[in-house]
């Protein structure tokens, strides 16, 4: 047996690697719902966390460690690649197949569990942007998927949306850029895929009445093609319309895109042809993160940041950095503290966090006043919180709070 790791942790050796994977004993096994794959995955628990484990070919296993790893580098949405333990032999001597490890993604559940009920088609359009959303950033980035579908996708909540995260990359291929047709071999995959699941959950009557197959595979594309015209075409603005570029570029921030650089040249008659260089998905996130140290979904984050700069514009303070010490320690933390211990794996902190806020705006609605935070707080818990399932209970097994 021969292990290539990210991760050092001798209880990868404590696992039965000399027993095919379908065959392993349930002593091993953490039971959490999985998409369709060609392979067999099991769940196990090492060291605190939850891993996936795949059996594979050796190439491609090694081809797809390698692209989850580069793909961590530039910090893009996909689970994270920990070890390939290949050469494995039976105890009678039968060469077994290597096998791939990533690391569960917490708080994250594949489409199928998301369909354990009848989904409501305002809840499918989400997962759809979502998805059309990771596939533009991952054409950005220059990845070719090659095998896009839902079964190769989890799903996070982001305050009342979904964040995508990609599952599966052994077809993958990362370039320098890609081309059109590229772009768009990988857009007719997703929607043969697509088509099959959702033709998949009508059979099984998990599809509401309202969503059409075939409308739901075609929806995928044309929200990929509005997202990506937005982000890519070229604008004609007059010369002295300055604000016309800055008006693209905080509407590209809105949607929560970085730009790197404009492209401008003359095209006469005192008019510019300008297109912006989007260069990742990820504004929010980023300057969340660099402000507060909290990691977030985009959704998440940008409703953290507004809550944010509202506290910073109501106590006065011009430094920003300031500001976003006292509202992390006046705010945001006894927020996630007055959570009993006993619910607090319900929500991820940022998610639990974002939703308070949405509760406190719709008490104050009704009310015709603020009712302030701590109502709220506690309005939430005992209205919505506490009637929400367990993660546990959602996913079958109790998963191990981040460290």
């Amino acid at each position: 047996m021969r292990i290539t790791s990210a991760l050092v942790d001798p209880a990868l050796l404590d696992l039965p690697w000399s027993t095919p994977l379908e065959q392993w004993p349930a002593e091993h096994l953490v039971a959490l719902p999985q998409g369709i794959s060609r392979h067999v995955v099991r769940f196990v628990r090492l060291g605190g966390y939850v891993y996936a484990v795949k059996e594979t070919g050796e190439r491609v296993a090694e081809r797809e460690y390698d692209l989850l790893r580069a793909l961590e580098r530039i910090d893009f949405p996909s689970v994270q690649a920990v070890a390939i333990v290949a050469d494995r032999e039976s105890d009678s001597g039968e060469p077994l197949d290597p096998v791939l490890i990533t690391r569960h993604l917490q708080f994250s559940l594949p489409y199928r569990a998301l369909f354990s009920h009848t989904l409501r088609p305002e809840t499918m359009g989400r997962l759809l942007d979502a998805l059309a959303a990771l596939l533009v950033r991952m054409h950005l980035t220059g990845f070719f998927w090659g095998d896009c579908s839902l079964s190769n996708t989890l799903f996070r909540r982001d305050a009342g949306a979904f964040a995508a995260y990609l599952v599966d990359a052994e077809t993958g291929a990362l370039r320098n850029g890609l081309s059109n047709g590229q772009r768009g071999e990988d857009l007719e995959i997703a929607r043969v895929n697509i088509f099959g699941e959702a033709l998949d959950l009508q059979a099984a009557g998990l599809l509401h009445d309202s969503i059409d197959p075939e409308v739901v595979c075609e929806e995928v594309v044309q929200r990929y093609e509005r997202l990506w015209h937005e982000i890519t075409y070229e604008q004609q603005v007059e010369r002295d319309a300055r604000h016309d570029i800055e008006g693209r570029i905080r509407r590209l921030n809105e949607m929560g895109f970085d730009v790197a650089e404009v492209a401008m040249s003359t095209i006469g008659n005192g008019r510019y042809l300008i297109r912006p260089k989007v260069v990742d998905a990820g504004y929010h996130h980023r300057r969340l993160l660099r402000l507060t140290g909290l990691d977030a979904e985009e959704n998440q984050a940008r409703k953290l940041l507004n809550d944010l700069d509202a506290y910073r514009a109501e106590s006065d303070l011009t430094d920003e950095q300031q500001a976003a010490h006292r509202w992390l320690t006046e705010v945001f933390e006894p927020v996630v503290r007055a959570v009993p211990a006993h619910l607090r794996r319900k929500l991820e902190p940022q998610e639990l966090f974002a939703q308070i806020i949405e509760h406190k705006w719709l008490l104050s609605e009704r009310a015709g006043r603020d009712v302030g935070m701590r109502h709220a707080v506690q309005s939430f818990l005992t209205e919505e919180l506490v009637h929400r399932p367990d993660e546990q209970a959602v996913l079958g097994v109790e998963i191990p709070a981040p460290r």
